[in-house]
């Protein structure tokens, strides 16, 4: 069975997820609003219609509400400018509580229904005293979640090694497993100094070549 979806980002290089067009005339850059498992959304369709098999989709889809407007931009726009303001109390009452851990970012979903905050730390944090204080402040649904550092990079951006912006905060909607084999494989310094991204981890572009280099390989 085949069924008619789009492809919604709601970040820049992030994960592409499957709606449900319907009958709206809905076209690639276009933005909507969806409804989510975090709540309401806006996003921006990077993928037009087409037709994908059960086999490629999340089941049930869920349907595009409707096309966005120029007044949701200005929204969104306004939950931004709230999140930052959000970032400054987090951080003090991260301070008051003593906790170890480092905040990365903030956003409201696009109904305000929720604010997520994103952070690292080393280990475990308990968190529920924080989470309390922050309901307490903003009256809305406080979820904290803990990210990698790729996801950290991804998320902050930045100049690789080789002088271009992040593969993982432009285009990469997912990360691909790396290891250090691919790095042997393609003759490079095992030094990880070398071989190692701004996250500290080794880097994405190892990956693209290697199939390349593994072929080349079994043919000599």
């Amino acid at each position: 069975m085949e069924y008619s979806v789009v492809g919604v980002r709601f970040r820049p290089a992030g994960k592409i997820y499957y709606f449900d067009p319907g009958d709206l005339p809905i076209e690639r850059n276009d933005f909507v609003i969806v409804e989510t498992a975090r709540g309401i959304e806006y996003g921006q369709v990077v993928i037009g219609k087409k037709a994908v098999t059960e086999s490629e989709v999340v089941l049930p889809l869920k349907q595009v509400i409707r096309i966005a407007k120029s007044q949701d931009a200005d929204v969104v726009e306004e939950n931004k400018r709230r999140a930052r303001e959000a970032m400054k109390v987090f951080r003090e009452k991260v301070a008051h509580h003593k906790l170890e851990m480092k905040l990365v970012d903030a956003e409201y979903t696009f109904d305000r229904n929720k604010l997520i905050f994103y952070f690292t730390a080393e280990g475990r944090v308990d968190f529920r005293e924080l989470v309390r204080d922050l309901a307490a402040v903003f009256r809305v649904r406080i979820e904290l979640r803990q990210i990698g550092v790729r996801d950290e990079a991804k998320m902050l951006g930045g100049i690789g090694p080789c002088g271009r912006l992040l593969c993982c905060s432009t285009w990469m909607g997912e990360f691909d497993p790396v290891s250090i084999r691919m790095a042997k494989d393609q003759s490079l310094s095992l030094n990880p100094t070398k071989i190692s991204g701004l996250c500290g981890r080794l880097m994405c572009c190892l990956k693209f070549e290697n199939d390349s280099y593994q072929e080349q390989g079994a043919v000599v």
